[in-house]
């Protein structure tokens, strides 16, 4: 049993805390046991898993899973646990997977989210979970955003990071203009847009596009717009949570694909 904090595997994935080493060692962390099974259940492969007895003998299915797609297993005490995760109370397992394995964007898309600049993590992650569950099939984040493979943005996904197609993209508009030639409309928000957002023709291919918490949508991108629409609020309110924005947008293309 691995017990030492020392130990060059623990330096290595208490590293992988922070986004440059991320990239360096070109790997990121799983946490937890949800995690763990959705990326087993989509084949990721996996270089390293630590986990304590007692997660092994609670977890005896995903034990079998793990053991045939990780590289490393190492037992390890709940000390060493706690200090690899990024989580105050782990629940006994943590893995070390590649990056650049998501799932690539399709060459056709019906709905997409495309974010530019978006820095919270937990609002990435439960955009990512929206638009999973409402069916999309893409997602476009600006270089500029928080990391993709930051932990809190996999937590927030509840796992649908696995099976959302993604891109990190250096030229957003660019991607956005070539969308378009192919028959994809761009759908932004702006406060004074005189059309609602359930006004917009959501049953054609849609990309819906939304901007940094606080400054919202650069100029470039909001003027390459098909449709510019506003979420009604009340007079006293400035604006949506970003995540709340796209789940009410996500939806009404969902309910209007619906009928």
């Amino acid at each position: 049993m691995l017990t030492s904090l020392q130990n060059p595997l623990v330096k290595r994935m208490r590293k992988l805390h922070r986004a440059r080493e991320r990239y360096k060692q070109a790997a990121f962390l799983l946490e937890g046991t949800h995690l763990l099974d959705e990326a087993t259940a989509m084949g990721v492969t996996l270089e390293v898993v630590c986990y304590t007895e007692l997660w092994r003998d609670r977890h005896p299915q995903l034990w079998l899973q793990v053991s045939s797609l990780a590289r490393r297993l190492e037992l390890v005490s709940a000390e060493v646990i706690g200090a690899i995760a990024t989580t105050v109370n782990p629940d006994g397992v943590v893995a070390i997977a590649p990056r650049h394995h998501q799932q690539p964007l399709p060459p056709q898309v019906s709905l997409g989210v495309a974010l530019e600049t978006i820095q919270d993590p937990g609002n990435l992650g439960t955009i990512i979970r929206t638009a999973a569950a409402v069916g999309g099939d893409g997602l476009w984040l600006s270089a500029n955003s928080v990391d993709l493979d930051h932990p809190k943005v996999l937590r927030a996904s509840a796992g649908q990071w696995f099976r959302m197609p993604m891109a990190c993209s250096e030229h957003l508009h660019s991607d956005l203009a070539t969308l378009q030639t192919h028959g994809v409309q761009v759908v932004t928000t702006r406060a004074d847009a005189p059309c609602c957002y359930w006004d917009v023709d959501f049953t054609r291919p849609s990309v819906i596009v939304l901007g940094n918490e606080g400054a919202g949508l650069s100029p470039d991108l909001a003027a390459i717009a098909d449709v510019a629409v506003h979420i009604p609020q009340a007079p006293a309110v400035e604006s949506l949570n970003v995540a709340i924005a796209a789940a009410l947008l996500l939806y009404e293309a969902k309910r209007q694909r619906a009928k």
